[in-house]
């Protein structure tokens, strides 16, 4: 779905007539963080948001991957596979997978970690730990309770916040803010904007951690369109922020076309943004997650090729204290298991 633009204003008449329904959404979202989930026995990091829509949770879990590595580590990645037809448990093969079966999350992650797709969290615990995982990586599903979380890193974009502050449908929030500021064990303030700070100053005053970070494009990309102007299209959870970083990192962005997240693109849509560039001498640009929706399409795999992907990494500005977090969140987990099985 689209985000309704008034989750984004101070205050309006639609998100005041929602209140009720928010008020009964929030104490059943409340209720369900009390439950208690399963052990998975093996420590799990889980990355999220308190609200819905993007924030940069994809670039941050395969940041954590490579540090993890780095620590010795074996980590799969867990996801729920919004937007794909399978339930799962499967393991994420980009060879024989399209992102209607799995979800394209999952599938970019999956050409650079092993990624299980379930949407019983319990069933993917067990088939990753089965392919030989010694640390989970949640992508997503910090709301839900259905497995235990040894560290939860919440991921805010620092130039959208949380939007008007109310929950779901008269906000963005899935559960109220009180409760999930008590189960976050670090924020990832992704970007130099100022509307997450009121957010960053509650983790901070829990004495949580509170972690910069940026986006990082790819150099030889940003080189090849230097001079270039462009036609930029996406359809992920908040495309102003990737017309944002392209602009920050030197492109000419002439012309920005947004869509809902996870948007199903048709033909006709491909066709018109290729033909638009083309007629006005503009290089068509996207993100990784739109491209795999287009490339694993037999019907657009065609016009995939004419269009520039746009990747990004993740950059911790200080990475000495997350990999400080992650090796103490690793430790305490492992602990954990020793006293509950010796």
């Amino acid at each position: 779905m689209r985000e309704p633009a008034f989750w984004h204003r101070p205050s309006s008449l639609a998100s005041h007539l929602l209140r009720p329904l928010s008020a009964l959404y929030g104490a059943v979202a409340a209720h369900r963080l009390e439950r208690v989930g399963l052990d998975a026995g093996i420590p799990v990091i889980c990355v999220g948001n308190y609200h819905v829509g993007g924030a940069g949770k994809t670039p941050t879990v395969l940041a954590l991957v490579a540090m993890l590595r780095e620590l010795g580590e074996r980590p799969a990645v867990l996801s729920r596979g919004y937007g794909g037809r399978l339930h799962g448990p499967v393991m994420v093969d980009p060879a024989r997978h399209a992102a209607a079966d799995v979800g394209d999350e999952p599938l970019m992650m999956a050409d650079h970690v092993a990624v299980t797709v379930a949407r019983d969290r319990a069933d993917g615990v067990a088939l990753a730990k089965s392919q030989g995982a010694s640390v989970i990586l949640m992508d997503d599903g910090f709301q839900n309770p259905a497995i235990v979380k040894d560290a939860s890193l919440i991921v805010i974009d620092s130039e959208r916040g949380l939007g008007n502050g109310r929950v779901f449908p008269a906000g963005p929030l899935r559960a109220p803010l009180r409760p999930q500021l008590a189960r976050t064990d670090a924020l990832i303030v992704i970007g130099a904007g100022h509307a997450s700070d009121v957010v960053a100053s509650a983790v901070a005053a829990r004495g949580k951690p509170v972690l910069a970070a940026r986006l990082q494009p790819a150099a030889e990309t940003v080189a090849a369109l230097a001079g270039k102007p462009v036609l930029a299209f996406a359809g992920i959870g908040d495309p102003a922020r990737f017309f944002r970083t392209l602009q920050a990192s030197g492109i000419d962005v002439k012309r920005g076309q947004a869509f809902a997240d996870h948007h199903p693109f048709e033909q006709a849509e491909i066709e018109a943004v290729i033909s638009e560039a083309t007629r006005e001498g503009l290089t068509p640009v996207t993100t990784e997650k739109d491209l795999v929706r287009l490339r694993t399409r037999t019907e657009l795999a065609s016009f995939a090729t004419q269009i520039v992907p746009f990747p990004v990494t993740l950059a911790f500005d200080d990475e000495t204290a997350i990999r400080h977090l992650l090796t103490e969140s690793l430790f305490k987990a492992r602990q954990k298991t020793f006293r509950n099985t010796g």
